[in-house]
């Protein structure tokens, strides 16, 4: 079982760089037609800076930081019993391409259901854009939950 002392566990911070190419490659890949998120003239018409970040698309540049995994490691958990229970955004701004963007996790909770026979691993995220003169704007929280499985 996992040790509730991890509630409170602090992850990594990282900063990711959002990139144009990368926001068009995973509008196509979800079968996005907008033109805004495909086009920068069309963006920009439509009001946005840039290209906007599609809304599930903050997830991914999250598991861009340095071993995504390896707060299951520091848990005790095992990969191969790992599966995603469910996930959250709470957007307050819409990011587009070019905002550099700080992840900063915490486990906010870990607690078991069926008798142990499963755990759930609540994990936080404050996603904020880097402004400048070390300004900070708040993007979106995420939260993640995993489910490890017990027999």
């Amino acid at each position: 079982m996992i040790d509730t002392d991890f509630i409170g566990f602090r992850l990594p911070v990282h900063t990711q760089l959002v990139d144009k190419g990368r926001l068009r490659f995973f509008a196509k890949a979800i079968g996005e037609t907008n033109p805004v998120y495909l086009d920068e003239d069309s963006a920009k018409a439509a009001g946005w800076r840039s290209l906007p970040v599609p809304p599930t698309f903050l997830f991914c540049l999250d598991m861009e930081r340095d071993n995504p995994y390896d707060y299951m490691v520091t848990l005790g958990i095992e990969l191969g019993k790992v599966l995603h229970g469910e996930q959250q955004f709470s957007y307050h701004q819409v990011a587009c391409a070019g905002d550099r963007l700080t992840f900063d996790s915490r486990i906010t909770d870990i607690y078991q259901k069926k008798e142990g026979a499963m755990e759930f691993v609540v994990r936080d995220t404050a996603v904020v854009r880097e402004t400048g003169e070390q300004k900070q704007e708040k993007v979106a929280d995420l939260r993640s939950i995993i489910i490890i499985r017990h027999r």
